[in-house]
């Protein structure tokens, strides 16, 4: 204590424990993580959290199981900063929000004039008693107009997960990195077609990817992708989670599924969709009531078979969307999936050759 009777400022007790989550990789220092928005000309959205605790983000890929279980691990060191004041500037106009409980903000404004169609570089800055507390940057998606778009879970539809085993699902989370992991057969090259169908390379049908998979899986998810080169999207994931919350990982709350899907929806009036997803949680259901919810919207839908216990009720959901005049398949191997979208004209024949 001071002579004066008044605490005094230890600023090397103060950084110990800053220096202590540093050696973990964790950062202490306030960030603003920035996901893919998307809109069109009319109207734009951007998501992201602002986060007092967060990992560091990694220059290298692990690939030793020590260094593969740590990293996932301090995917879930969280903490969340609520009610942080948080603006963008957009065409000379700042826009404001705050976030919410978890961290979480959510952007939504209409531009003064249109922004043509591809990826727009955002900036988003948190604020606090009028200084600038951290900044992060990240792209809001205007798709140009195109045939179609696509819609598409992640687990177990593309990204090998076993979704339905929790302990199974760990082990391969906490087994593998982003690197390592691996895609079903196929897969792939379906999603490279449907991106390209009845369009060119620089003008590709739109790519969502909507997940239970929660936000703090965002980095990793996008590793993935970027490193098997499926096609450029936007990922919209379920609640950020805490450590504490590891072992419920992927069962964010289905029905936050169904209100992400409506919107892409809503956003883009006049554009019909793809939906692909799996028979191992609640893709058929949802698809379907997305299907009645949007007549004439969706123009097919495929769902990858891997649970025998469920294809009775998939059958009858498949069944169900076929009497809505909704082309179905219902697959164990993606080149079943292509062969469908070659009939169904959503990608190009193969030559005649062939």
């Amino acid at each position: 204590m001071h002579p004066s009777g008044k605490y005094k400022y230890d600023a090397a007790k103060d950084s110990r424990p800053r220096r202590w989550w540093a050696r973990m990789g964790i950062n202490t220092a306030t960030v603003v993580k920035v996901y893919h928005g998307y809109g069109h000309e009319g109207e734009l959205q951007v998501f992201g959290h602002v986060l007092s605790r967060s990992p560091v983000t990694e220059g290298r890929t692990r690939y030793h199981l020590l260094g593969n279980i740590w990293a996932l691990l301090r995917l879930f060191m969280v903490k969340p900063k609520p009610h942080a004041a948080v603006q963008l500037l957009w065409q000379d106009r700042t826009i404001h929000t705050q976030t919410a409980e978890d961290g979480f903000f959510h952007f939504q404004w209409k531009p003064e004039y249109p922004t043509p169609a591809g990826w727009h570089r955002v900036t988003v800055t948190h604020t606090q008693n009028g200084e600038n507390i951290a900044e992060g940057t990240g792209e809001v998606y205007i798709p140009h107009r195109t045939q179609f778009g696509c819609i598409s879970d992640i687990d177990d539809t593309f990204l090998i997960s076993h979704s339905e085993h929790v302990f199974r699902k760990l082990k391969v989370l906490l087994t593998h990195n982003a690197a390592s992991r691996r895609p079903f057969d196929g897969a792939v090259r379906h999603y490279q077609l449907l991106s390209h169908g009845h369009t060119v390379p620089p003008i590709p049908n739109p790519f969502f990817y909507v997940s239970s998979s929660e936000w703090n899986l965002y980095d990793y998810i996008r590793e993935f992708s970027d490193t098997w080169r499926l096609p450029q999207g936007v990922y919209l994931l379920s609640q950020l989670k805490l450590f504490s919350q590891l072992l419920k990982t992927g069962r964010g709350k289905h029905h936050t599924k169904f209100t992400r899907i409506a919107r892409i929806l809503e956003s883009y009036p006049h554009m019909p969709f793809v939906l692909l997803g799996d028979d191992t949680q609640q893709d058929p259901y949802i698809y379907e009531a997305i299907a009645r919810h949007f007549p004439r919207r969706i123009i097919s839908v495929y769902l990858r078979h891997l649970s025998d216990e469920k294809k009775p009720e998939v059958q009858a959901v498949v069944r169900s969307l076929e009497a809505l005049g909704i082309a179905c398949c219902y697959f164990r191997h993606s080149e079943e999936a292509i062969a469908h979208s070659r009939r169904m004209g959503l990608v190009a024949p193969l030559p005649a050759s062939w």
